[in-house]
C-alpha cells in the first residue's frame, strides 16, 4: 500500500511493505523506452545503480549531479524523509525532482532506525551498520529491498538518496551491498559539489 500527495505539480509517494502499486506507479513515470536498457539487464551485463548523499550540498547541486547521470528515479533511503536543509524535505524535493524530469519514490523501510541515525551522528560507523544490518534483516526491509530490484530489473536508472556525502560510512552500502549480492550491478557514487 502507497501514499500518494499532490504537492506544486509533483506526486510524492512513500512506499510502505508490498508496495508494488506505488514502485510500478514510479518505474512508469520514470520510464523512457526501455528496451535497450531491458535487453542489456537480461544480457548479464551490470545494471548501473547510483547513490547520492546530500550533506553540504544545495538542492540544485544534487539534481544536477543526477540529471549528468541520467537517472530517472530517486528513491529516498532516509527512514525519515524531513530536513532542516532548504530543499531537501519529501515534498520540497519531490517537487524539484518533477521539475527536472526525475521520478521520487520514499522507501522507507529501508531507511536506518533511530538507533542507527544516533550512532552514526556520534560517528560510531560499526555500530550504526551493526544496527542497519539487523534492521535489514526485517521483512519490511527486505520487501522494500525486493521491490528495489524490481525497478533496478526493469532498467530504470536509480540513484539511492540519504543525507551522508560519503557513501562508505553510510548505511547505503549495506543497502548496496545487499543489491550486489541478488543482482550484477555496477555502482557510481555521484558526489555532488560543496556550496
Amino acid at each position: 500500500m502507497s501514499k500518494t500527495r499532490k504537492t506544486t505539480g509533483a506526486r510524492v509517494k512513500t512506499a510502505r511493505p508490498r508496495t508494488k502499486t506505488a514502485v510500478q506507479a514510479a518505474a512508469r513515470k520514470a520510464s523512457t523506452p526501455r528496451s535497450a536498457k531491458a535487453i542489456r539487464s537480461k544480457s548479464g551485463k551490470a545494471i548501473p545503480i547510483f547513490t547520492i548523499g546530500y550533506e553540504k550540498a544545495l538542492p540544485g547541486a544534487v539534481i544536477g549531479e543526477l540529471k549528468r547521470a541520467k537517472v530517472e528515479l530517486l528513491v529516498d533511503v532516509r527512514a525519515v524523509a524531513a530536513s532542516r536543509r532548504p530543499g531537501f524535505s519529501k515534498r520540497q524535493l519531490a517537487a524539484e525532482l518533477d521539475e527536472a524530469g526525475i521520478a521520487y519514490l520514499h522507501l522507507q523501510p529501508l531507511g536506518t532506525p533511530a538507533d542507527g541515525r544516533t550512532a552514526a551522528r556520534a560517528g560510531k560507523t560499526e555500530t550504526l551498520f551493526r544496527i542497519y544490518e539487523e534492521h535489514l534483516a526485517g521483512k519490511p526491509a527486505q520487501t522494500a529491498l525486493d521491490d528495489l530490484l524490481d525497478l533496478l530489473r526493469s532498467g530504470t536508472s536509480v540513484a539511492l538518496l540519504c543525507y551522508c556525502r560519503n557513501p562508505h560510512t553510510c548505511h547505503r552500502s549495506r543497502i548496496i551491498a545487499e543489491v550486489q549480492a541478488r543482482l550484477p550491478v555496477a555502482v557510481e557514487h555521484l558526489i555532488p559539489p560543496l556550496f
